[in-house]
């Protein structure tokens, strides 16, 4: 956003502080098992392009995870070193699980015809597919289509520098009392799970989870924000011989107490995702993201490992998320749309070390907006029906800064059916009929922000980006489809 119009940075958290002289000498502690998830579910993202030359490569980002291969975003990240993840979606599991040619054809367009100049590590296979919501859904597909990728590897003699993971999400392993000993696979993914699991470790391959401390915290209100932030705790948890001063940890030994009782004890981890939110929900805001960002990497900055690991961190970390995204499922909660480091222009919201060290982050410089106009609420009209207005342009746009303690929680009426109609109209690119609503909406150039409640002004790029994405995938499926048609 402008410059005049961005949040003030939270000030820097104080353990931070104590860390400032060793960080200036050392090289940044980030830089070897740290990087960043980076998503496109965003109404109007940010070009590729600019993401690796105005965000990643100046503030020192190391790795990134890519949740889809998008060509823009290999295109840019091609020549520059930053070691590359790229997913598969679960709507490619049961094609890919199916034809060993839809797998070799995925391989070549996605993979291969960057080998040269990207410095892949994994290919991710399903976004978190086995998920409790889920069900059944995509469960017979992973360990297939995780092997028929392994073999178009193999064939494309890539096998040896890129490995094949599969993001398991937190619930995969079922752990009521939060004790890590107590923690096993569901029941229901037990079979899949040993198939995974052989397949693994048969190449090699680490096991990947994704973790939500925001969700627990929410939902273990015997907890305390402490634990969560990784701050010195009088009453750490205890499990037998065994405490825990932090979520992060607990959850690592969950995992590692879930492998070894699959046979399993020295299987290597990836956490996949790791992050908190600034807004949508009470405690999601970026002085508290900046403390449990801080607290993350300076705790795997000291590679302690955990009680059952002592000094075997997980292999990597990816921190969750590089940009907030407008059109990210909200099934946990509103805040699952801001859980970006930066804002969906390219702005931090507040500092975290993702591989620049002791340095403020770069902004995303040059950011093309639209003229500075928004759409608020006519004052001077009919309003006795503007509830149907308020609740189309939030089904339509994105309203979550309105939840309860969310940046613009505190607006009130009439700002907050001003500030949806807004987000409508900036989301369809200030076209002007997005504005009408059944002329209850006002065109204005005068900044109707309040505080930290900011409304925002859209981006010019990216419709393309999105639609280039959508476009892939569709001939994707259209291919595989064809295959059966032959």
């Amino acid at each position: 956003m402008p410059s005049n119009r961005r949040r003030p940075l939270p000030p820097f958290a104080p353990g931070l502080l104590l860390l400032l002289p060793f960080l200036a000498v050392a090289p940044p502690p980030v830089a070897s098992a740290v990087g960043v998830n980076w998503g496109f579910a965003s109404s109007h993202p940010l070009p590729a392009a600019q993401v690796v030359q105005g965000l990643l490569l100046p503030n020192s980002v190391p790795r990134v995870r890519l949740a889809v291969a998008s060509s823009d975003a290999l295109s840019a990240l091609a020549g520059t070193g930053v070691a590359v993840t790229v997913g598969v979606p679960d709507a490619l599991l049961r094609p890919l699980a199916s034809s060993t040619k839809a797998a070799a054809a995925w391989v070549h367009d996605n993979i291969t015809r960057y080998a040269s100049s990207v410095r892949f590590e994994y290919i991710s296979v399903g976004d978190e597919p086995f998920l409790l919501s889920h069900g059944q859904h995509f469960q017979p597909f992973v360990v297939p289509a995780a092997a028929n990728i392994k073999k178009a590897l193999t064939a494309a003699k890539l096998s040896t520098k890129i490995k094949v993971v599969v993001p398991c999400s937190a619930d995969t392993y079922q752990n009521a009392s939060m004790l890590p000993s107590k923690a096993s696979f569901r029941p229901d993914v037990n079979k899949t799970m040993g198939e995974l699991l052989s397949f693994l470790s048969n190449n090699s391959s680490p096991f990947m989870v994704e973790l939500y401390p925001f969700l627990s915290f929410q939902q273990h209100k015997n907890l305390s924000l402490d634990y969560y932030l990784f701050q010195l705790m009088s009453h750490p948890v205890k499990d037998g011989q065994n405490k825990y001063d932090n979520y992060f940890d607990a959850s690592i030994d969950a995992v590692v107490t879930s492998l070894t009782n699959a046979g399993f004890s020295d299987m290597d981890i990836i956490v996949g995702s790791a992050g908190w939110p600034t807004d949508g929900a009470v405690n999601a805001t970026p002085a508290i993201a900046q403390s449990f960002m801080t607290g993350l990497v300076n705790h795997l900055a000291k590679k302690s490992g955990t009680p059952l690991r002592p000094k075997v961190p997980p292999v990597e970390t990816y921190l969750f998320s590089l940009l907030d995204e407008d059109q990210r499922n909200m099934a946990s909660g509103g805040y699952e749309r801001h859980h970006g480091i930066f804002t969906f222009d390219g702005q931090a919201k507040y500092y975290a070390n993702i591989g620049q060290g002791p340095r403020s982050l770069k902004n995303a410089p040059d950011v093309g907006y639209f003229p500075s106009k928004w759409c608020v609420i006519d004052n001077n009209k009919d309003l006795s029906n503007v509830s149907a207005s308020f609740s189309a342009a939030c089904s339509n746009g994105d309203c979550t800064a309105l939840s309860p303690g969310g940046s613009c929680s505190g607006l009130g009426w009439p700002g907050n059916v001003s500030y949806a109609f807004n987000n409508y109209y900036q989301q369809h690119d200030q076209s002007e009929d997005s504005c009408d609503f059944n002329g209850q909406g006002l065109i204005t150039t005068v900044d109707p922000s309040v505080d930290d409640c900011l409304f925002p002004l859209a981006i010019r790029t990216s419709a393309a980006a999105s639609l280039h994405l959508s476009l892939a995938m569709f001939q994707f499926l259209v291919f595989w489809v064809c295959i059966f048609c032959l």
